[in-house]
């Protein structure tokens, strides 16, 4: 998975939106003004930040090496996943994806998820 895939699969999902929040070299991809995947465009090796539970983060580190911990943000665990199709396939990415969306859309306020576009796994 490249770049502009992890950006079409995020923008795939109901309701999320994309902005700018840290300048040129950031995409944020957000539900409900919450973000659920940072892309940095001038990372070296390309790259996607995703919330994961520290659990999940900590058996994918041990599993893949393409996972490593990136930053803890208001007792959030994010996670590089550098997009590397020998490290990991795109499908397992995806899933990734989708994991740290459902963790931000199960967290925001009831009158909000009931405003957002449906969504099944």
């Amino acid at each position: 998975m490249d770049i502009e895939q992890a950006r079409a699969f995020a923008l795939t999902l109901p309701s999320a939106t994309e902005d700018m929040p840290f300048g040129p070299e950031w995409i944020a991809f957000r539900i409900g003004g919450k973000v659920f995947m940072y892309l940095p465009l001038d990372s070296p090796e390309p790259r996607i930040a995703i919330k994961l539970p520290p659990e999940m983060g900590l058996e994918l580190r041990e599993r893949y090496s393409n996972v490593c911990p990136a930053w803890h943000m208001n007792k959030v665990h994010w996670n590089d996943v550098y997009l590397d199709r020998e490290a990991m396939p795109d499908v397992q990415i995806e899933e990734l994806i989708i994991k740290s969306y459902e963790l931000v859309r199960q967290k925001l306020p009831r009158q909000a998820r009931m405003q957002l576009l449906p969504w099944r796994m």
